[in-house]
């Protein structure tokens, strides 16, 4: 995958990429409070020179996010990860975004050979069987396709938000992603779920079906339900698993999982 080396040519003199990378998110970050989602989107699109890459699940998040960039018309690309074990709904929602909007939204498939391995080592539904195989099955159906859709992007625009998880607490408007060499763009980093349910009825943005039926947070259909209330948001997420390893990988920031730490040393204290 190229690096922002790659796609920032360094002159003799200046500073490293990733420091110039830093800097970038930093001042982005500092200028986001007083934007509204449109401007966020459009902001991050002016300031950050190569390929631009959204990633969507169709959650209400993304949706979201998908209206600012698709109603502005903005130049980025639209892809999701098309699992093989998605909801209908959800395959619902998708072709409903692309009528409302009139864009095509490209699908990022597991790799066959991988796909064709893990089943036969796991069977249908192996991934209960322990954490790492979920992890594994994760990182084929959605890890692996995800470094395909970034390769060669200059950044990566994203639904998190920091009220999500404890994991998700430390994220920021634009953050600095190292291990892929490119700026993650979190546009809702601010928001709260009610914020974002407000934002989809008023732009009449379409939203899947589930939410109204208790999911939240949805992923793959075995791998997902509905949450309690009181529940948090992503209790319905490899609910067999212990509370805190709800995550596929996907958003595996070294500075995301500190900040998680912290917070559970603060709860034990």
């Amino acid at each position: 995958m190229p690096t922002l080396a790659a796609i920032v040519p360094r002159p003799l003199g200046t500073e490293d990429p990733a420091v110039l990378a830093k800097r970038l998110s930093e001042r982005l970050s500092a200028a986001a409070a007083s934007k509204d989602l449109f401007e966020r989107v459009a902001a991050a699109r002016a300031a950050i020179e190569g390929p631009l890459v959204f990633t969507t699940s169709f959650g209400l998040e993304d949706q979201t996010i998908g209206h600012a960039i698709l109603s502005q018309n903005l130049a980025i690309d639209l892809v999701t990860l098309d699992t093989g074990r998605l909801f209908g709904e959800t395959h619902n929602v998708w072709a409903a975004t692309e009528q409302r909007y009139g864009r095509r939204i490209a699908a990022i498939v597991p790799e066959r050979s991988a796909l064709e391995a893990l089943i036969d080592a796991q069977g249908a539904n192996g991934f209960r069987a322990s954490v790492a195989a979920r992890q594994s099955c994760c990182h084929v159906r959605k890890v692996e396709p995800l470094n395909r859709a970034l390769a060669g992007a200059a950044g990566w625009v994203t639904g998190l938000r920091a009220d999500q998880s404890q994991h998700r607490a430390a994220v920021a408007f634009a953050e600095r992603d190292g291990a892929r060499g490119l700026i993650k763009i979190n546009p809702l980093f601010d928001w709260t779920r009610e914020r974002a349910v407000d934002f989809a009825k008023q732009h009449n943005v379409p939203v899947n079906t589930l939410h109204a039926h208790g999911f939240l947070s949805i992923g793959c259909a075995p791998c997902t339900r509905a949450v309690a209330p009181g529940e948090p948001e992503r209790a319905g997420r490899w609910w067999w698993e212990d509370e805190g390893k709800n995550e596929c990988g996907l958003h595996a920031n070294p500075l995301h999982l500190a900040a998680r730490a912290r917070i559970i040393e603060e709860q034990k204290s």
